[in-house]
Order: C-alpha cells, then structure tokens, then sequence
C-alpha cells in the first residue's frame, strides 16, 4: 500500500508499506480521510517523545472496514466507521481507575504506531464505531478532534451563564467555542493574534473577538469565570490565567513542547483560589463527540476547509503549518 512515512525527523517519503494484516481483535480499514493535527507538526520535527522512526502518521480518520480478525463479532467488512486512535495497556494503575488517557505504556494509532496518512490502517475493533450513513469520511475524521475537545469540557465543566475566554482561533478553539456556547455561557470571547481567523470565530458563537487581550477587558469587567488555552503558547497561556477573575478556571488545552515553561503567581492561585487544569488526549468521549457531529451541534462545513491528495501530505503538512484555513485532511483513497 501507499502510505506518507517519516523515515526521520523532517524526512518524508510517500512510497510503499506492507499491506496491513488484522490480528484476532483487531480490523482493516480502508482509509477515507485522515485530519492533520497540530500533533503531526510535533511528530514531523521529532518534538513529539512517543513517536519511533521510520512511522506513518495520522490518528483523526474514518474509513470502511475491508478486513476483521478471527475474533471480532461485532463489525463486518464493508462497515464504515470512525476510529478512536487510543491504545491503552488496560493493565496499569490508571488503566484500572478508569483514568486510560493517563496509562503508563500511552500510545495512538498515528503516534506511537503507523496511522492513518496511508490507504490501509490496523486498528483494535473495539476502537472502531459505526459512522452514520448521513455522515461522510470527511465528517467522520472530525470526530477525533471533536472527542478531544468534549475531554475539555469534561475537564472545564463549563457553566449557563459563565463569561469564557478561548484562546487561539485554529481548529480546537472553534471546536472549544461551540461546545461552550452549547453548554450556554453568557458570553464567549475568542482571542487570536491573527485578526483574519476572528470572523469565523463569530459566525460559530463568539460574543466578542480581538487580537489583544486589552481590547476584550470590557467584554468581562471582573474577569473571565474560565479561560482556556488552545495554542499552547506559554505567553498565550499567561495571558489566559491573567484574564480571570477571583475564583477562575484556566485549562490549558493546546499541546506545547515539553520543554515550555510558563510563569504565574502562585500568591494569586492561593488568594484567588484558581484552579488550574489539563487535558490530555480523549476519555470517555468518542462517542458523546460521534453524537455531537451526527447532530449538527458541531458546523462541520465550517470546520473542513481543505483536502489533499496522498501523494501531497507535504503540501497539507505546510498548509497547517502556515495557519492557512481551518482544518486541513488527507484522501488517501481519492
């Protein structure tokens, strides 16, 4: 099969990988879209500490199951489905608190084993969940990022009536907007340095936009109940905990390098009882996203701006580098 592979970091080949075989619990999926995630940046430039070399990328992907193991009942070939990429051992301390997204051996179809950047991929069975006939692979791929952000708000436990601030207008942010003003805050500023991202960011709910945090300080005179990062920027981050009021939330959602450090004042976490909160990959929350998609809480035309063929995984890769659109995915199979 063809598949986009890193044979190091930065080092990209399209070229040939070995037909995937299903193991007993395991499917084959015949791949129909796969996103690209701010996640494949860090793989692509070696950041990201899970991922061996040579690898295939991609875990945002929905496609048609073309094979199942000996022991698999509950899918048949022809199936389509969208994948949770997670893989947890289901054998560690956390593992057995329910807590998987934490496992001591963590890994993902697409991080730590070959993804979905190819026309085949093996996936656990019990990872792959019936797309509905009204949704497409496209939509379908959308999910994964969708269940991300609904971890989020799991996490955040927006409240009706709050004032929220996301930070960062990419995909995860308008994803995070939409599930807040679902959760029915009063308001919802987003703040973003790139002032051409702010006019979607109001079509999908945003109460008030801006690219400086000054210019948002009316919209919440007393401060923000919860801010949420979803850059990953330490300054970003800052700006977020600064933006609270006495008693707020800050999540910090977006992926940052594992070196980052931030500065805040812990006499203002005491005094001001903040609480400060992450987000780590999905749990408990596939299907809830799979549900908010097939319903339209999730404007997914919005969001699916543009495809590219297999064969230009570099061109898509460049393209989320550059901030160009919203989300960005591959066709693998045309």
């Amino acid at each position: 099969m063809k598949a986009a592979i890193w044979e190091a970091p930065n080092e990209l080949r399209i070229g040939e990988r070995p037909d995937p075989a299903p193991g007993p619990e395991d499917v084959v999926v015949r791949v129909g879209a796969c996103g690209v995630c701010g996640t494949d940046l860090h793989i692509a430039a070696g950041d990201f500490a899970y991922t061996p070399f040579p690898h295939v990328p991609g875990h945002e992907f929905a496609g048609e199951v073309v094979a199942v193991g000996g022991d698999v009942r509950e899918l048949r070939a022809g199936a389509r489905v969208a994948v949770d990429p997670s893989l947890f051992c289901g054998r560690c301390s956390f593992c057995r608190e329910g807590r998987g997204n934490l496992c001591k051996a963590w890994g993902a179809t697409g991080d730590t084993e070959d993804g979905a950047f190819a026309e085949y991929v093996r996936v656990p069975a019990r990872n792959a969940y019936a797309l509905p006939d009204e949704l497409s692979y496209r939509a379908g791929a959308l999910v994964e990022p969708v269940s991300c952000a609904v971890r989020g708000m799991h996490r955040i436990v927006p409240r009706p009536g709050e004032a929220a601030l996301i930070v960062g207008a990419g995909t995860m942010g308008l994803l995070l907007l939409q599930l807040v003003v679902r959760a029915g805050v009063a308001r919802a500023a987003v703040l973003d340095t790139n002032p051409a991202k702010l006019p979607l960011a109001e079509r999908l709910g945003a109460t008030a936009t801006a690219t400086g945090i000054e210019a948002l300080q009316g919209h919440a005179p007393d401060g923000f109940d919860f801010a949420i990062d979803a850059t990953g920027a330490a300054p970003a981050i800052e700006t977020a905990f600064g933006a609270l009021r006495r008693g707020g939330r800050l999540l910090v959602f977006g992926v940052a390098n594992a070196d980052a450090r931030i500065s805040l004042s812990p006499f203002r976490i005491y005094n001001d009882e903040i609480v400060v909160l992450g987000s780590m990959a999905v749990l408990h929350s596939f299907g809830p996203a799979l549900e908010l998609v097939r319903s339209g809480a999730i404007d997914v035309d919005a969001m699916l701006t543009h495809a590219f063929a297999l064969d230009a995984f570099g061109e898509a890769i460049e393209n989320v580098r550059a901030g160009a659109g919203v989300k960005s995915q591959v066709l693998p199979n045309g």
